[in-house]
């Protein structure tokens, strides 16, 4: 006979709340970084400086996607999501790697017209001190999100905060490109920076959908992550014959981590229940946000004997 352990109730993930309000403070810096590379590209008329206000257009709209996604996220449990709501956080992320395509296509568009009618450059070098100083927000506020982002484990800032990192570099390269333009007179040199642009947001774009469709997809937990659950199992199995059949994914913040436990077919169940209590905590004093489910199964289930973890 098999029994589920009493950890089958998915847990709220661990600062649910503090993710949301970053990401709703992330929305309110992505407008005004929005707004100085727009004013920048005003000044200058530069297609490549457009091309990175372009990409901030995506950054407010991913930000607004990963906003509400957290806030779903945060929903505990229900009937209906008996696993909770934390997988809300990868369509963010999918929809962020969507827009990035979108924004490198429209980039690439207006580079390749910039390139067929090269034009002069105007005030460049105010308009690059602007779009510097919203470049030094984007690589500050991308620092914050990718620390915070790891310590929640959530997809959604993460993927924020990889792209503002994204945004920065792209910006230095701009910069750079732009003044070498406007010191050597070579005109083209604007656009075709622009296209370089371009293809690099694509790559950034379609490695974001991967990583997030590995997470839809009911990935394994990583292989660091595992050896910490089998090193727990093996500690804290005192009185289990054998343990087998790991199995784990993780869902945003969640980890979901299931195994079978055989115990000696005279033991009890409030005997087997104390074993399960004594996993369950050691696993989550170093993995809050996990649901644990343990199959108990009686001496005559056991794969191989004397063999304590598979």
């Amino acid at each position: 006979m098999s029994a589920p352990s009493s950890a089958q109730n998915t847990p709220r993930p661990q600062g649910a709340g503090r993710a949301a309000q970053l990401a709703l403070w992330t929305v309110g810096v992505a407008l005004v970084v929005l707004g100085l590379k727009f004013v920048a590209y005003l000044m200058t008329g530069s297609v490549a400086l457009y091309s990175d206000a372009l990409e901030s257009v995506v950054n407010v709209a991913a930000a607004l996607a990963a906003f509400v996604a957290l806030r779903v996220a945060a929903l505990p449990a229900d009937q209906n999501h008996p696993y909770g709501h934390t997988k809300a956080e990868y369509f963010s992320a999918v929809a962020e790697g969507v827009l990035i395509v979108l924004a490198a296509l429209s980039i690439g568009r207006e580079a390749i017209g910039g390139l067929m009618n090269p034009r002069e450059l105007d005030a460049p070098y105010a308009g690059l001190l602007v779009n510097a100083g919203a470049g030094v927000i984007n690589m500050l506020w991308a620092g914050l999100l990718l620390r915070v982002g790891a310590e929640l484990r959530s997809p959604a800032l993460l993927a924020d905060g990889r792209h503002l990192r994204t945004d920065v570099l792209t910006s230095v390269g701009v910069l750079l490109g732009v003044l070498a333009a406007k010191l050597t007179g070579l005109t083209w040199l604007d656009p075709a920076l622009a296209l370089l642009v371009a293809v690099n947001i694509l790559w950034s774009g379609f490695g974001l959908v991967r990583e997030s469709v590995g997470g839809l997809m009911d990935a394994a937990v990583d292989p660091q992550t595992e050896k910490r659950i089998r090193r727990i199992m093996s500690e804290q199995g005192d009185g289990a014959l054998e343990m087998h059949d790991l199995r784990t994914r993780h869902a945003g913040r969640l980890a979901f981590i299931e195994f079978h436990m055989v115990v000696p077919g005279e033991m009890s169940v409030q005997q087997a229940h104390t074993i399960c209590d004594r996993l369950e905590d050691a696993i989550r004093a170093e993995m809050p946000d996990s649901s644990i489910t343990i199959h108990v199964e009686p001496q005559d289930k056991a794969k191989h004997h004397g063999v304590l973890v598979l």
